[in-house]
């Protein structure tokens, strides 16, 4: 028999774009540790269609579970499991918040529990990763997650790991810290929030300056003696806008960066050029020039699934189009028969990040080597 919101595809609540959305980057995050398989199908099973507060009810009890787990092998000294079942607690308090309202105070008890089950994994690592402050404007510092590379002695390469605006950091701990602890890589995974609420996003989408934490960023890494600055790479996780792309212009101090290379800016551009029938794409009105046509300092890398928002032969075409001058820009199209194929590599994001992590390596290198 299914399960009561699995439809015979296996997409969960077929119409609640956004629930079954998360349920994929559950099911996706079991390859990772940041969720099991046969607990997320015993929610699917749980869940009552039509009753929106049943998603949200099962995933903070089996939140609270994994929490309790961890908190049980930690005790007894078993801290390979208090890693792991953190990690899961972590992941499904967020999504046990992800479809509340943003002013709703459980999704706020969500996130500082999620919050603290990352705080507790990162206590519990060797070595152990902490939370850091980044100044960035003077009433909003940035709050992130340092996590030393495995050999925590000397200076390491390292990856800042951030995603778009409404992005909580706490997914990079089971997503691309593995990948990260791998090559001998340190990781600060970093989002916009600082200590503020989900309902904090408007303000952050009405700012025009969400690139300038970028730099922010870099002059806190450059205080730091175990991170070799002239190793220090980006990724941007997401493709809700370009502000990544937009910082990797002005800052000449990353050695590579993984974004969207502006290629969302640039189809905005080209999206009104053809519809007020403009030849001259510099008087079109978005508010920053690509990457791809200012040129970057560093090479770049963009990856993007051929099912996803921006149709793969519509990326090559634009970035055919553009002046790439002499940047360093590759375009890493992940086909349906591949996988990794939808929108931010939802379906297969260890696909992605093998590829993305090990092109990383090729520009940065490991700890040790030069």
């Amino acid at each position: 028999m299914m399960p009561a919101c699995l439809s015979d595809d296996w997409t969960l609540c077929p119409e609640r774009e956004d629930i079954s959305a998360e349920f994929t980057r559950l099911l996706a995050a079991a390859q990772e540790g940041g969720a099991t398989i046969a607990e997320c199908l015993m929610i699917a099973r749980q869940l009552k269609r039509g009753d929106d507060q049943s998603w949200h009810r099962a995933w903070k009890k089996l939140a609270h579970t994994n929490r309790q787990r961890a908190e049980a092998a930690f005790a007894e000294g078993h801290l390979a499991s208090a890693q792991r079942n953190w990690l899961r607690a972590m992941n499904y308090y967020g999504a046990a918040a992800m479809p509340l309202d943003p002013a709703d105070e459980r999704r706020w008890v969500a996130v500082l529990a999620m919050q603290e089950c990352a705080r507790r994994y990162l206590a519990a690592r060797s070595p152990a990763g902490e939370m850091v402050t980044v100044p960035w404007v003077d009433e909003h510092p940035l709050r992130g997650y340092f996590l030393p590379a495995p050999s925590a002695s000397g200076r390491a390469p390292t990856v800042i790991c951030i995603g778009e605006p409404g992005h909580r950091k706490e997914e990079f701990l089971f997503k691309l810290v593995p990948h990260a602890r791998e090559r001998g890589f340190s990781m600060l995974a970093l989002d916009l929030f600082g200590d503020e609420r989900d309902d904090y996003l408007d303000a952050l989408l009405r700012r025009g300056d969400l690139e300038s934490a970028i730099p922010a960023v870099m002059d806190y890494l450059e205080t730091r003696a175990d991170v070799d600055f002239a190793r220090v790479g980006i990724i941007a996780d997401g493709w809700g806008s370009s502000f990544v792309a937009r910082a990797v212009i002005q800052e000449p101090r990353l050695a590579a960066a993984v974004c969207d290379g502006g290629l969302w800016d640039l189809h905005e551009r080209a999206f009104f050029a053809s519809r007020f029938a403009m030849s001259d794409l510099s008087i079109v009105p978005v508010p920053h020039s690509p990457l791809m046509a200012s040129g970057a300092n560093c090479p770049v890398l963009i990856t993007l699934g051929e099912d996803g928002w921006l149709k793969a032969d519509r990326a090559r075409q634009l970035v055919r189009n553009s002046q790439l001058g002499s940047s360093d820009v590759k375009l890493k199209v992940f086909t349906a028969a591949e996988t990794g194929a939808a929108q931010a590599h939802a379906d297969n994001p260890s696909l992605a990040n093998e590829y993305i992590f090990d092109w990383l390596e090729s520009q940065l290198g490991t700890a040790g080597r030069v």
